[in-house]
This record gives C-alpha cells, structure tokens and sequence, in this order.
C-alpha cells in the first residue's frame, strides 16, 4: 500500500520542486543582474517557507486525523476535520496576506536584503504573497486528498499548477520582461489553478469526503486536534524559516552578498533531494494512520520498516551524486564563474553528512502519522533550535572557517539529532507496538 501510495506523491514532489527551482533557474540567468536578482529571490526564502508552515498546520494536523476517522470508519468525523482546516487554512491566508503588505520592508530587511538585493526582494514577495490564500489551500488541502487515498489525483494538484509555471515563466520573465516580478506572476497564477483544481475535486463526485458548507463550521475540540497534531508541520517548517533568517543574517556579517547567493542555490538543491523523503512520507502517512486506527500494528512495523530502508538507499545514492556534481548542479543556477566556484565548496559542506538525514526524516514522520504531535515538535526543536541555533553563531567564530560556518552548522546538526530522534521513535514506538502482538517478540 505504501508503495501504491508514496510512488505518485514522490513523482509530485519532484514535480512541486519546480516551482521554485524554475523561478530560481530563470532568475539566475538574467543577463547582467542574475546574480543578485537569485540572492534577491533567496532573502525571501523565509517568507514562503512561513506561509507552507501555516500550510501545513492545518494539512499535517488534519490529514492524519481524517486517516484515523477512516480507519474507524467514521466518515462525519472525517469530513468535519476536513472542512475546519479548510476554515482554518484561509483565516490564516487572510492574515498572513495582510501582514506581511504591511510589514514588507522592515521583514526583507531582517531577513539580510542589502541596497543592492532589496528591490528585488521586494518585487518577488509582495507579488508572491497576493497569492496566499492559493498557495495554503492548495498545499494543505492536498493532504485530505492523499488521506482518502486517491495519491494520483493529489500527485495531479501539484503538476497541473508546477506545468502552469514552467510555461509561464519564460513568457513573463523573458519575453514579457517584467524579470523577477514576472517569476512570482507566474506563480500565483499556477497556484490559483492548483487550489481551484483541489476544491472542484473536493466538492465533486469522486472523493469520499465532501467539503461542505456544514462541515467548515469551526468546533473547538477539532481545532485543538488539529492544531496539536500540526505543530509538528509547523514547528519543522516554521523553524526551517527561522534558521533561514539567522543563516542571511550570518552570511550578510561574515561573508556578504556571493555568500548569500550561494545559500539560495544550496536550499534549491537541498528542495531537491529531500522531495523523496517528503514523497515517501505523504505516501506513507494515510497508511501508517489507517493501519494504526484499525489496530493492525504488524502492518505498522511493515510500514515503518519499508521506509526507512527506501529512506537509507535514496539517501547514500543523492548523497553520492551531490559530492561529484557539485560544480554542475552549481552551473544549472548561474552562470558567474565566482558563484559556481563558491558553490562548488558550499554543496559538498552542506550535504557531506545528509545520509543520516534519512533517519530523522523517517522518525518525524512516524510520529505525525500516528498522532504523537509532541514528540514530532520536540525532535524539530532539538534539531534546529537547540542544536543548528547555536552552531550558526558559534562555528563562524572559527577563523579558519568564517561563512562557512554556516553550512557546517547543517551537517554537523544531521548527524546529532538524527541519531538521537530514530533511536527514540525505535525504542519508544517500535518496540511498544511489537509488545501490543501475539509473539510480540519478533524482530
């Protein structure tokens, strides 16, 4: 079943990539200001990863909820959690919306823009964030359609608006030359297909929970749920946004604009190789849950096994391919011999121990998948707030380090936290599920 469902969803991870990818590898080749339009684009990294945070509030806190409503054939159930995080999903896009109009310039230049990088900054995320509303329905509501099984359709919502992009990019950036403010046109406009391709299925023939006036009623205990349950979204994504702020922040002070070019080309490549893990994870959540609220724990250890062994082998090949081809994957981005040199070094830092970021992927997604919120929110703090925080401000202070200290925050982070939040999933959650079998003493 895992496999049935993880196979579409990682096709549409690589397919939801593009989205920023293709902005990114359009923007770095403008003729003459390429180069800061990308680190431009990059400072406005935080600003989108807070609105998927929202996004996923709302989806990874609802989504296994609905799973679990299923297994326990309680389709009303279902269907309410559906339509709260719907309600949820555009309260949230309205305030986030009006925020951030507000508050622009003071927020681009927290997050590191110069006089050099702020106008396009600026031009890329007041356009972006009209769209907001699109973006947190169409990502969040995505999850209730993977929750209900139908992988193929859900892998549909994010191709149809990926392809929107990919055709709408070079017209508006290149051809209408409106440059960077082209690229989040095209955007917005990709996501408001893809949100009205997620309602119409929704509310259409075809799927087995309807989203319905009746259902979008807000109820207090559905809320709660959801919100304990999608802290854990948040709080990874939410924190992902944090430690991209104190990232520019530190290469602005140690290592100035180059630097922060290159760290837009290195989040753009890490996008890419973890939309596996992301794939495996939305595929393997409805299952995880389904199986869990139905009491057949043989088939949650089958789930989890299979995860993390498909986790560990993508992970040592895209590592592998990462550390040969960093000059390459460096030259897909930008054409200025300095950047691509710069990002050669940067790359292999980066990524030098992503293999143990398999483990603490797998971990999280175990937890959020079978409603254990807290523990999912406790392992993202750790990684990034107790353990990436410090390092990003300690590690520069080596003076044969400097900036890139900053990308060897990364690294070192992967291979301490981790270690520490599978070890704990396999004892704590693992182990207890084999004890609640007859014979639960098989490995």
């Amino acid at each position: 079943m895992i496999v049935r469902m993880a196979v579409p969803m990682i096709l549409a991870e690589i397919v939801n990539v593009l989205y920023s990818i293709v902005d990114r590898m359009y923007i770095g080749h403008i003729a003459d200001v390429g180069k800061l339009a990308l680190t431009g684009l990059g400072i406005t990294a935080p600003i989108i990863t807070t609105v998927a945070a929202f996004a996923s509030l709302c989806g990874t806190g609802g989504g296994p909820l609905c799973s679990i409503a299923r297994g326990r054939k309680d389709t009303e159930e279902a269907e309410t959690i559906m339509g709260n995080a719907f309600t949820m999903l555009i309260l949230l896009g309205l305030l986030l919306t009006a925020f951030t109009q507000v508050f622009m310039k003071q927020i681009l230049h927290l997050f590191g823009a110069s006089d050099q990088t702020f106008p396009y900054a600026r031009d890329y995320a007041q356009i972006y964030m009209c769209g907001t509303l699109f973006s947190m329905v169409s990502f969040g509501m995505n999850f209730f359609i993977n929750a209900q099984g139908f992988a193929k359709t859900g892998m549909m919502t994010i191709t149809i608006g990926a392809l929107v992009n990919i055709v709408l990019d070079p017209i508006f950036i290149f051809a209408l030359r409106l440059g960077i403010a082209g690229a989040a046109i095209a955007t917005v406009l990709a996501q408001f297909v893809s949100a009205l391709w997620v309602i119409l299925f929704l509310v259409g023939k075809r799927t087995t929970l309807k989203l319905s006036f009746r259902s979008m009623r807000l109820r207090g205990r559905i809320v709660l749920g959801i919100l304990e349950i999608g802290a854990s979204g948040f709080v990874m994504k939410g924190t992902t946004g944090l430690v991209q702020i104190l990232y520019n922040i530190q290469l602005k002070r140690y290592g100035g604009d180059l630097f922060l070019g290159s760290m837009t080309i290195v989040n753009s490549i890490r996008e890419v190789l973890i939309m596996t893990f992301h794939g495996i994870n939305s595929g393997s959540q409805p299952a995880l849950g389904f199986n869990f609220g139905a009491k057949k724990y043989d088939r949650v250890k089958e789930g989890i096994r299979f995860s993390t062994r498909f986790a560990c082998l993508y992970a040592v090949i895209v590592w592998a391919m990462s550390m040969a081809f960093s000059r390459q994957i460096a030259a897909v981005f930008t054409n200025d011999s300095e950047m691509i040199a710069l990002c050669t070094k940067t790359i292999r830092i980066f990524f030098s121990c992503f293999v143990f970021k398999a483990f603490q992927l797998t971990g999280q997604n175990v937890y959020i998948a079978l409603g254990k919120g807290k523990l999912a929110v406790f392992f993202s703090m750790l990684r990034k707030i107790i353990v990436v925080t410090p390092l990003v401000f300690l590690l520069p202070l080596i003076p044969a380090l400097g900036a890139y200290g900053v990308f060897w925050a990364d690294a070192v982070a992967d291979v301490v936290c981790s270690s520490i939040c599978y070890l704990f999933m396999y004892f704590a959650i693992y182990k207890t599920l084999l004890s609640k079998e007859p014979g639960g003493n098989n490995p």
